[in-house]
């Protein structure tokens, strides 16, 4: 099987030395627009070579792993490309901007719009990790657009890494997402913001900080380069779960304000439902 992967940081490298175990006969090539990560990445034998975009015709599959106000214009530049048997899938954290943008594209059925939700707080070829992939949910937009010998290939890699399957449509799961992951990121960036200010006057602050500080904000070390665009391709539904947050903030704040300690003590033990959710997810 020849694999090429186009952007190769921590999602692109994990899916390069997944494959490498789970397929050992595998040719992986890269395509990076940076070429410290292409010289990074072969030194790290995530990939077998370089590639370019002319290769492609010859791929069985091809991943797109880069940041999603890049994927839309890779993706149409890949399916110009791609030969009738190759199997073309991304990993990016937005659905519904891409997924418009192949609509009519005369290879769609060669493409499969999913988005692996699996990620550290570190960037670049370095940070991949062989077994990220291994019992994370992999969503799956539009599958019935994808030719069914194509989505098979595509399962039997996905399977082969330990990932769980869910299947959803493309505004659904932007949705969902803005929730689940965008929010949280937003949450921990601007948390970590605000110690930063206040660290300025109190040097003492990060001494005091403890694991569940550094458990917090460990989002906000993640890529800006990366996160800005996701929160641009998804603004409309992060900006509603923004206006949620801000108002359950508000209201916390309020009930201190006004010493009713019974009830922040009730809306803690409500909040704490959150565990039995997290556990059946784990």
């Amino acid at each position: 099987m020849k694999v090429n992967i186009i952007g190769l940081g921590l999602i692109g490298g994990s899916f390069a030395l997944g494959i490498r175990k789970a397929f050992p006969d595998v040719e992986i090539l890269g395509i990076d627009a940076s070429e410290a990560h292409l010289h990074k990445a072969a030194e790290l034998k995530l990939i077998d070579d370089a590639a370019e975009f002319g290769e492609i015709k010859e791929a069985d599959v091809v991943i797109i792993a880069v940041p999603v106000d890049a994927a839309k214009k890779v993706a149409i530049e890949v399916l110009d490309k791609v030969g009738v048997n190759t199997l073309v899938f991304d990993a990016g954290s937005t659905k519904a901007g891409l997924c418009e943008t192949i609509a009519t594209h005369p290879n769609r059925r060669n493409f499969l719009a999913a988005h692996p939700i699996a990620g550290t707080e570190f960037s670049g070829p370095s940070a991949a990790v062989e077994d990220l992939f291994r019992n994370k949910t992999n969503i799956i937009c539009e599958v019935e657009k994808t030719a069914f010998k194509l989505q098979e290939r595509a399962l039997e890699i996905f399977q082969k890494l330990g990932m769980r399957i869910r299947y959803m449509d493309p505004k659904s799961h932007d949705r969902h997402i803005a929730y689940v992951s965008h929010l949280s990121h937003i949450s921990s960036f601007m948390l970590g913001k605000t110690v930063l200010e206040k660290e300025q006057n109190e040097k003492d602050i990060f001494d005091l900080a403890g694991s569940g500080f550094a458990s917090t904000v460990r989002l906000a070390k993640s890529s800006p380069a990366m996160w800005t665009p996701i929160f641009q391709q998804n603004k409309g539904n992060i900006l509603e779960t923004l206006d949620e947050y801000i108002s359950n903030l508000t209201k916390f704040k309020n009930l201190i304000e006004n010493d009713d300690f019974e009830e922040v003590f009730l809306e803690m033990e409500r909040t704490n439902h959150i565990k039995t959710i997290l556990n059946g997810i784990n």
